[in-house]
């Protein structure tokens, strides 16, 4: 989410002194530890790179310090900013998040248009305070949500033109022709992170709201079920619309055609993707149905 901003930034006229980002951690199939995509392409560029385990950590404030930023753009951080911090450029920190504040406070915000339901969402340019995502707006872009896009579909949209709207509200800060407004009063939500918890389908549920649970939750933390008592990840599933001659299924009981697999929810039948189970890849639901073989009246969940 965060390297097309730094990307932009870099072909900006503002010079990028030095990038924070998370320390390296285990990633891919091998768990081995590489440095954040953020990290990688910054030395690349022959950056200074801080890695703070915590952005409170007495070192890096030092050099935080010693840097003398005027401004700290940030993106999809993912920890607070102590007072400490907030307090060393002159300029403050303004912050990139992905919704129309006050719309959406909180770690997950795409996500959480998705799943009620919202036809447009965006990207907000604020300054940065400590309550979370509080502080008064710079600027904002808009982006619709289309029928089908999933969370990772409408970041990848967004997180393009909120870099173009970060470095606009760089250009207007530095030129004294974009001043900070509060956030409305009205319209506050919040979005706090989705678990994988959260991400286990409801099949009691209406059908629309299934499909908008496994949209919000792909790529992560990936919408699921269980199946004879194993996880089944689940793709975006397709609604089937009313009249289509699909008949009736009971919650979560799935019908295996030749090229189809349908499941039941609290209203019409879903049409599963790709599907993935344990210790396997994704595939489409009819090869794994081939494969699995569901009785009749065998249902997920």
């Amino acid at each position: 989410m965060a390297l097309p901003s730094l990307r932009a930034l870099l072909k900006s006229r503002h010079e990028v002194a030095a990038v924070l980002t998370r320390p390296d951690a285990p990633a891919g199939r091998g768990r081995a530890t590489r440095p954040s995509p953020v990290a990688e392409l910054a030395r690349a560029c022959g950056l200074e790179v801080l890695t703070p385990a915590r952005p409170r950590e007495p070192e890096f404030l030092d050099r935080l310090r010693e840097i003398e930023p005027d401004c700290c753009p940030v993106v999809a951080y993912g920890a607070l900013v102590p007072r400490a911090a907030l307090d060393v450029p002159a300029r403050g920190w303004v912050n990139l998040h992905f919704s129309l504040l006050p719309a959406w406070r909180g770690a997950a915000p795409v996500q959480a248009a998705i799943l009620h339901g919202d036809d447009l969402t965006g990207a907000s340019a604020f300054l940065l305070e400590e309550g979370l995502d509080t502080g008064p707006l710079y600027g904002v872009v808009t982006e619709p949500i289309g029928p089908r896009d999933t969370a990772g579909d409408l970041l990848d949209r967004l997180s393009v033109s909120g870099a173009g709207l970060l470095v606009a509200t760089l250009d207007g800060i530095e030129d004294g022709t974009l001043e900070a407004r509060p956030q409305p009063a009205e319209g506050v939500s919040a979005a706090p992170k989705v678990t994988v918890e959260d991400a286990r389908v409801d099949w009691s549920a209406p059908a629309a709201r299934v499909d908008r649970l496994v949209r919000a939750c792909t790529p992560a933390p990936g919408a699921w079920t269980t199946f004879r008592g194993e996880r089944l990840k689940l793709g975006p599933v397709l609604p089937v619309p009313v009249g289509a001659g699909k008949g009736s299924l009971a919650a979560g009981e799935l019908r295996a055609g030749r090229d189809e697999v349908l499941a039941g929810t609290g209203t019409g039948p879903v049409r599963l993707g790709e599907v993935q189970p344990v210790g396997r890849r994704a595939m489409p639901a009819a090869d794994w149905a081939r494969g699995v073989r569901p009785v009749v009246g065998e249902r997920c969940g």
